[in-house]
């Protein structure tokens, strides 16, 4: 882990509009530097008002950038659950190429998703330019949670930059498995953003974060592996 620098914020739109800045100045850079932006994004809530930002951003030819999800729930493509669906909604309308990690031909097989999602990965260029993460209040990151295949996940082959994982115990909000990111593909960014809200996510960020590699928590033992400096955005609502 290099550097990390906290950044908070009064409000969530406060928050959403300094990362939507941030996100556009990455993707301004890395053009401006190879010729084509590649981002990973997280589904859940937090970021809605952050994709909604960035997608009314001036100046990014978004035909140059290419949005992939950290992860993604073994669900159709057009599914509600669908983090694919969500990335798609706000950026493919502007020309970005959204990169999908579900094969739906493996929806039942979620090894098999993994090993599909791999391979699709393979024929980008890395490292990603951007990753953003978010928290969940049990620690979890992308979809990287304690289960049967964790430790594939935290650290598989170093060639792997995808999995597909079965949560234990299954998230409440969406029971199904996954396919995620592994730490080592999200610690090869170029830059990382942690994205979060509320006291009780902070709270669990900062003991992770305190833990170093030997972190109980997903969150923590991602951190450990970045290469890159960490921004982390945080408001309280």
């Amino acid at each position: 882990m290099d550097e990390v620098e906290w950044w908070e914020f009064g409000s969530r739109k406060e928050l959403a509009e300094q990362a939507a800045g941030d996100v556009a100045f990455v993707i301004e850079s890395a053009i401006e530097a190879h010729g084509g932006a590649r981002l990973a994004l997280p589904g859940g809530p937090t970021p809605d008002p952050i994709y909604a930002a960035l997608a009314e951003s001036r100046g990014i030819d978004w035909s140059k950038v290419t949005i992939l999800p950290t992860d993604d729930r073994l669900v159709p493509l057009d599914d509600a659950l669908s983090n694919h669906a969500k990335l798609s909604r706000f950026f493919a309308p502007l020309g970005a190429e959204i990169v999908s990690l579900v094969d739906e031909a493996a929806l039942d097989n979620y090894r098999e998703a993994g090993r599909l999602a791999d391979q699709r990965l393979a024929l980008l260029h890395w490292p990603l330019d951007l990753v953003m993460l978010g928290i969940g209040e049990d620690g979890h990151t992308a979809s990287i949670f304690p289960g049967p295949d964790y430790d594939r996940a935290i650290a598989g082959p170093r060639e792997r930059r995808a999995v597909g994982v079965r949560p234990d115990p299954m998230p409440e909000d969406a029971p199904v498995e996954r396919v995620t990111l592994t730490a080592v593909a999200i610690g090869s960014a170029r830059a990382v953003m942690i994205v979060l809200e509320g006291a009780k996510k902070r709270e669990v960020l900062e003991r992770a974060i305190g833990q170093g590699p030997l972190s109980d928590l997903p969150i923590g033992r991602v951190v450990a592996e970045l290469d890159a400096a960490i921004d982390i955005l945080w408001s309280p609502d």
